[in-house]
């Protein structure tokens, strides 16, 4: 979850020093000399602490050398810019996929560009797309990314299948999960069944450690023990399944 007071990573109070010393912010990469701190070391530049989601998002997933796109979704999802519910997690989704493919494959020079390319494709996935046009945006962001690591066009051939089966398969999960929405649960599950779909047809082993949701407070329709994300029930399901 994300805190109102303190780090807004781990909500522990923060440190004051008299003397300014090095950190490193946890969302951009980029070095700061300051005299604030948290106990756990996380630190957060004043840009990224008032960054619009879209922004956090690509900079983080630009700057992170992370492999597991759970984990990358999950520390972004703890930046108070990002809601619990929202359209942010359609650009969220295929980042963190992008960031976490380009770091395994050590191609990070290709990251920026595709990860630009991702954010402007997700702008016109809108919020409630769920509701409004029973296409999950976390699916389609996972259409995204396939999309994006393929070079698929509508003319293409077997790029157009597997971006549309891994859309259809996210999609499909999602909806099993039954509704009501929970753009949390609904992008771990999209990052799952991306990670599937990477190993079963092109080889590309991501790390995915089980994730244990942390947000089901600030989530007032949250399914609890229904939900395989819930803290204490079988958060390995989805894998075991598909």
């Amino acid at each position: 979850m994300n805190f109102d007071e303190g780090c807004i990573l781990c909500g522990k109070e923060l440190i004051y020093s008299q003397e300014d010393k090095p950190h490193t912010c946890e969302f951009c990469g980029k070095e700061f000399s300051v005299n604030v701190s948290c106990p756990e070391g996380h630190f957060i530049c004043n840009h990224c602490h008032s960054a619009s989601g879209a922004d956090l998002i690509e900079g983080f997933c630009n700057h992170t050398e992370l492999t597991d796109p759970g984990q990358i979704a999950v520390l972004l999802m703890k930046h108070q810019q990002i809601k619990m519910h929202g359209p942010e997690h359609h650009f969220l989704v295929p980042a963190s996929l992008l960031a976490a493919y380009y770091n395994h494959l050590d191609k990070q020079d290709y990251k920026s560009i595709k990860i630009h390319i991702a954010r402007k494709r997700a702008e016109y996935v809108l919020g409630g797309f769920c509701g409004s046009h029973g296409n999950c945006g976390a699916a389609v962001g996972t259409g995204i990314f396939m999309s994006i690591i393929t070079g698929n066009t509508p003319l293409a051939e077997k790029e157009w299948q597997m971006s549309n089966t891994l859309t259809g398969t996210s999609l499909l999960r999602i909806a099993k999960a039954g509704g009501p929405r929970c753009c949390k649960r609904d992008s771990f599950i999209a990052i799952a069944e991306a990670v599937n779909y990477l190993s079963e047809h092109l080889n590309v082993n991501l790390p995915l450690e089980p994730i244990a949701c942390s947000f089901s407070s600030r989530n007032k329709q949250c399914k609890l023990g229904d939900c395989e994300y819930f803290p204490g029930s079988n958060n390995s399901k989805l894998e075991k399944e598909s």
